[in-house]
């Protein structure tokens, strides 16, 4: 007696199903499904944004900057030396015009997005003065490295926004931002970043890319097409640049993102209320200046929180602390109902567990606090001092994995399948060749970057190469292909010709 093991299939028999199509992913506008956690209760959370306008009342912000003491005098502050002290009706009208929603515009319009609560974007590691694979080693960040970074960012639809990964430490300060603001626009057709270094180089940023998109002065004022990030030096002050960067990007209606880098038991309180209501306090005055400077300005809420190993001095990442210092920030920006940056990050000095253990801790920190922009969610290494090309790509495994889940999943007749699956198989059969199967083998899972599936004699087979080792293989890939965005040659070489005219003039020093 024999036994027949295959699937008896009703319903379609001896149909053929079509091939499947290849599978097609739009990571660009994402929104966030998960529900946001809390660290606080909102009592606590409200105490904590009172803390912060008593704190700017009664203890004040130090402004380095002259212009922007103007600002905030006119506004109504109380201004003793270089010390701004802040009434709540200030920053109350600030949040009161900041607005809720800024339409951020890409090179191509198939990459615009909106920054908002519940939306989403990722941006790769940033400002690294130093950078790392397993060809080359650890190194100065170079022009080379700025380059290929920002093509990589270019490739994967996970990163809605181009950030500067690494310092091109071989290009001279006083042409830098010629460089950096040259290579996002040509290798790239996303969001783009510009440094604020005072107030010559933001100049000559916007100037190139107004021209570069075609705009007008009118559609530059009215439109966003780029992004700064602006730092507080905590506790409570706010230097010349960062405060420069501040006026400019409002006065041109531009986005800054304020960002306070608050180190628990280094330059903030050790407990996570203490150090983010500090950063709470320095994000309003920060956000009370753009408003002030232009109401309506695009600005987004920001923090960078977490704590300091006490053995050491050393900033760690991923910790529980951090984590709990995202859901908190989460919780304030709520209250104001403005758009948000977190960040994700780690302290390892190399790409291995202990770099995806504290990515991926602070990454899903951000996630559940209901960040709006994420930065440093891949890449990153020792605290910042050096983003990894093999870091990069391993980490965007886990972005796009995120991504998937943004995406949701169906439940519709097709998707449940009593007509084209569960009827077609008898009891103890399978469901590899069913009508469903055969339609969506190809499409229906995520495809890996760098993961592996194969089994262990199959793995050795291929030389048996470990995932860090394999995303050396991926970006050389990538950066052999030589793709990148579509360009308008006319505006390539007034590009080239406006960059070339601003060098022989001399250039724009940055302002410290």
């Amino acid at each position: 007696m024999t036994v027949d093991t295959k699937p008896r299939r009703r319903g379609r028999r001896g149909a053929t199903a079509a091939p499947p199509s290849a599978r097609d992913t739009n990571y660009r506008q994402l929104k966030n499904p998960f529900p946001a956690m809390k660290a606080f209760s909102d009592d606590e959370i409200a105490n904590m944004h009172e803390t912060a306008f008593r704190m700017l009342e009664e203890l004040g912000m130090k402004v380095l900057l002259p212009e922007a003491r103007e600002y905030f005098a006119k506004g109504g502050a109380k201004v003793d030396g270089e010390m701004v002290y802040i009434g709540r009706d200030m920053i109350e009208a600030a949040l009161a015009s900041a607005p809720k929603s800024i339409d951020c515009v890409a090179g191509a319009r198939h990459r615009d997005f909106t920054l908002e609560l519940g939306s989403l974007t990722f941006q790769p590691g940033a400002g690294a003065p130093h950078a790392t694979d397993l060809v080359r080693g650890r190194r100065p960040g170079t022009a080379t490295d700025y380059r290929e970074m920002t093509r990589l960012t270019q490739h994967f639809d996970v990163f809605q926004m181009i950030s500067p990964l690494t310092e091109p430490q071989d290009v001279a300060t006083h042409e830098r931002h010629y460089f950096t603001t040259e290579a996002q626009l040509t290798l790239t057709d996303k969001f783009p970043f510009l440094f604020s270094r005072g107030t010559p180089q933001v100049m000559d940023c916007f100037e190139m890319l107004r021209d570069f998109r075609g705009a007008s002065d009118e559609q530059f004022l009215n439109t966003t097409y780029c992004y700064t990030i602006i730092n507080t030096n905590s506790p409570r002050t706010l230097d010349v640049p960062m405060a420069q960067g501040l006026i400019d990007f409002a006065k041109f209606g531009q986005v800054s993102i304020v960002t306070p880098f608050t180190l628990m038991g280094a330059m903030a309180p050790i407990t996570v209320a203490g150090a983010i209501t500090l950063s709470h306090a320095e994000c309003l005055a920060a956000i009370t200046l753009t408003q002030l400077v232009n109401p309506g300005a695009p600005v987004c809420y920001g923090t960078f929180t977490s704590n300091v190993d006490m053995k050491s001095g050393a900033p760690a990442f991923g910790t529980p602390t951090h984590f709990q210092a995202s859901l908190a920030a989460g919780q304030l920006a709520r209250h104001l109902g403005l758009p948000w940056r977190s960040a994700a990050g780690s302290a390892s000095n190399l790409n291995d567990v202990q770099a995806a253990n504290e990515n991926q801790m602070g990454l899903w920190g951000c996630l559940m606090a209901g960040a709006t922009v994420i930065i440093h969610s891949a890449g990153w290494l020792e605290g910042g001092l050096t983003v990894s090309y093999e870091k990069l790509i391993t980490d965007v495994e886990v972005l796009n994995m995120i991504a998937e889940l943004c995406a949701g999943a169906k439940a519709g007749t097709d998707e449940i399948g009593f007509a084209n699956a569960l009827s077609e198989v008898d009891p103890s059969g399978h469901f590899f060749a069913t009508s469903q199967t055969m339609e969506r083998y190809n499409t229906e899972f995520y495809e890996p970057v760098v993961h592996d599936y194969a089994n262990f004699g199959t793995w050795t087979e291929r030389g048996a190469k470990d995932a860090t080792t394999r995303a050396t293989d991926v970006w050389q890939t990538i950066l052999a292909d030589g793709t990148g965005p579509q360009l308008d040659d006319a505006r390539v070489g007034a590009l080239n010709d406006f960059i070339e005219k601003r060098k022989a003039e001399g250039g724009a020093p940055p302002e410290s």
